[in-house]
């Protein structure tokens, strides 16, 4: 295999942490700004997962797949790295969340074909989308545990401030469902620990910085997910209740998105940089 395609580095002394972008299909990444400039545009989820470890799937946000699709994207992937899947929102604005099961089921089966490259799959509730605590307890009861032989694990991230409660970690923790530490100048976030793994979504990045993000920065991003994949709360986020004691290792999925998104490529291989280094 030649340089253009050599992986991204390992983290020692971290393996669970995953580190990526929001997707991969993105114009001002060509010519040599992420994507060498010859490359083809049919390679560059073979480049991209090369040199990240992860990639949140937007484009299932606004319609799924075939799951010939899927296997495809499976198979142009190295072994060890994962997609993570943003749900469909045609489920996530429905009035009555109970009544989706068939659409989540039929999202979950398609995205399954992805197999070990799965990481998790993201549920968004966006800005104005503010379910009652019952109505977003009958819809995470509709979320699988398994497709066939394979586990599953769910993300959730809301963007409704009042949402951001006790009885929300409560609920969540019961589902084994993790929250989302969406990293935002625009929305609520909070780093409580609600699963057996974390997921952060960063989106400060800014135009004006080479890799989107000052060292200090990438730093303490650094720094967090180590705590995560390591078992520990990070104290130096905003919490809704307490932080939690010292517990088991956890897988620790950290994306950058969105903000100055063509910098998000050039933060996440800082960050992989230096969780390499530890």
């Amino acid at each position: 295999m030649s340089d253009l395609f050599d992986p991204a580095p390992a983290t020692p002394g971290a393996p669970r942490i995953h580190v990526g972008i929001g997707g991969w299909t993105y114009a001002p990444w060509r010519g040599g700004v992420f994507y060498p400039e010859k490359l083809v545009q049919r390679r560059e989820l073979e480049y991209a997962s090369r040199h990240v470890t992860a990639i949140e799937i937007n484009g299932t946000y606004y319609g799924a797949q075939k799951p010939d699709t899927y296997a495809r994207w499976r198979d142009e992937t190295p072994p060890g790295f994962v997609f993570t899947a943003k749900a469909p929102k045609r489920i996530m604005a429905s009035r009555r969340l109970a009544g989706t099961g068939a659409q989540v089921e039929d999202f979950v089966g398609g995205i399954a074909t992805l197999g070990d490259r799965l990481g998790a799959i993201l549920w968004q509730f966006d800005r104005g989308q503010s379910p009652s605590l019952d109505a977003l307890g009958d819809f995470l009861a509709l979320l699988p545990r398994q497709a066939g032989d394979l586990p599953l694990r769910h993300a959730l991230e809301l963007r409704h401030a009042a949402l951001f409660t006790p009885q929300l970690l409560d609920l969540l923790r019961g589902h084994g469902i993790a929250l989302v530490s969406a990293a935002s100048d625009e929305h609520p976030s909070f780093g409580d620990i609600t699963a057996d793994f974390t997921y952060a979504r960063i989106m400060q990045a800014r135009a004006g910085l080479p890799q989107g993000y000052t060292g200090a920065e990438l730093d303490a991003w650094a720094a967090r997910a180590r705590d995560w994949s390591e078992g520990r709360d990070p104290d130096d986020l905003p919490h809704v209740g307490p932080l939690l004691p010292p517990g088991q290792p956890r897988e620790a999925f950290v994306f950058f998105i969105a903000a100055a998104k063509e910098r998000n490529p050039a933060a996440a291989q800082a960050l992989l940089q230096r969780l390499s280094a530890a």
